[in-house]
């Protein structure tokens, strides 16, 4: 007996933002979804301003580009970091692999900054002062 498992060809893509690292997963599909960490985008990014952030390169990414009106199936695995930060790591992570799928979209997705690696992150603590740049307050007597 034959096993008729197919296996559907998808496009990965890996984004990240500070601490926060997003696996994307695209396939073409018939009805467009997004799923993130195995609940509906809008169940786990609560904002407005996030879940606009994460839609951003598939909107604004892929307008005015041909052969770009197929609706896709995405699946996020995104973990560390804030939601905030997560949000704008799947959004990297979404452009980089909407790039892979066409290579016509990389012009518009770096017009629009979507393929730079944010390179800003939480500089470490030194030891001699509190913070990372902090010191304790000095006395010269």
């Amino acid at each position: 007996m034959e096993n008729k498992t197919t296996k559907e060809k998808y496009i990965e893509a890996i984004g990240r933002r500070k601490t926060s690292t997003a696996r994307v997963r695209i396939w073409q599909a018939v009805k467009h979804t997004f799923i993130v960490n195995e609940k509906d985008a809008k169940e786990y990014f609560k904002t407005e301003e996030e879940r606009r952030l994460i839609e951003d390169p598939i909107i604004k990414g892929t307008t005015g580009v041909e052969k770009t009106n197929h609706k896709w199936k995405v699946e996020v695995k995104v973990l560390g970091g804030g939601v905030h930060s997560q949000a704008e790591a799947v959004r990297h992570g979404l452009a980089r692999a909407l790039v892979l799928s066409d290579i016509e979209l990389r012009g518009k997705m770096k017009t629009l900054g979507y393929l730079k690696r944010d390179p800003r992150a939480k500089e470490r603590r030194k030891f001699g002062l509190k913070k990372a740049r902090k010191a304790p307050q000095w006395s010269k007597r």
